[in-house]
């Protein structure tokens, strides 16, 4: 056969594909940590259903998952059209708790862009974000995570940051580690093959001072098979928190 007609015919499948084969081949490169390549065949999904909010929060998590491996202007834009794509699906469809989540995700890969009073106007509305996807959704384990990680920071913050804060921005919401823990705990239950979930938990413990608990937990995380594209950072912040205990 003809190179020409070989691509004729297949641009001509290519088009014929519907919304949702494109969206079952990007959920398969997805599957597989092939973030560039499931975003392409995302984006063709969209083409064909432009207000698919399940499409929109699948696009913005692949620039995310990309963010990684980029740097310097390519990672912050990737962030962007992360945060970009997002806030569509949420327009899509406002009573999606996915939707609501992949905001609070995307606002959480931005904040290394970010100046101290934006990172504390994203802080807030991220917690509102992960408050909203959990109402929508009571068995979102990522929205019970990113709960978990909102205390876990505020918790954190230092007397002193937070005067500073007080003073030039009007303060710094509290966090708790104990609720930290207990998001984590909750996420964990629901889905504990994240082990993302794992980690996190045990991280809360070392902030607490819990360090024998915070070992324990912390090396069952690392013990367990990546399946995520942030799966290796996950692991390279738990070895972090191990290395000072």
């Amino acid at each position: 056969m003809k190179p020409i007609l070989l691509l004729f015919l297949s641009t001509a499948i290519g088009l014929a594909q519907s919304s949702a084969e494109w969206k079952k081949q990007g959920d398969a490169l997805d599957g597989i940590g092939k973030p560039k390549q499931a975003l392409e065949a995302y984006e063709k999904a969209l083409a064909k259903d432009p207000a698919n909010s399940g499409i929109l929060v699948k696009i913005a998590k692949q620039y995310g998952d990309m963010m990684p491996s980029l740097s310097g202007g390519a990672k912050k834009s990737a962030g962007e059209k992360s945060l970009e794509y997002s806030r569509k699906a949420v327009a899509a469809d406002p009573n999606s708790s996915d939707s609501h989540l992949a905001v609070a995700l995307s606002l959480g890969k931005n904040t290394e862009f970010m100046g101290n009073k934006a990172k504390l106007q994203a802080s807030r509305e991220m917690k509102s974000e992960a408050d909203t996807a959990l109402r929508l959704n009571s068995k979102s384990d990522y929205a019970h995570h990113l709960l978990g990680r909102w205390h876990q920071e505020m918790a954190g913050i230092g007397g002193a940051s937070r005067l500073i804060a007080k003073a030039i921005y009007g303060g710094v919401p509290n966090g708790s580690y104990d609720q930290a823990l207990e998001h984590f705990k909750k996420a964990r239950s629901i889905n504990s093959r994240r082990l993302i979930h794992q980690v996190e938990y045990g991280r809360t413990l070392a902030m607490m001072d819990r360090k024998a608990e915070a070992r324990t937990e912390i090396q069952k995380g690392l013990t367990m098979p990546n399946r995520e594209a942030d799966d290796p950072e996950s692991k390279q912040r738990g070895r972090e928190t191990l290395d000072k205990l």
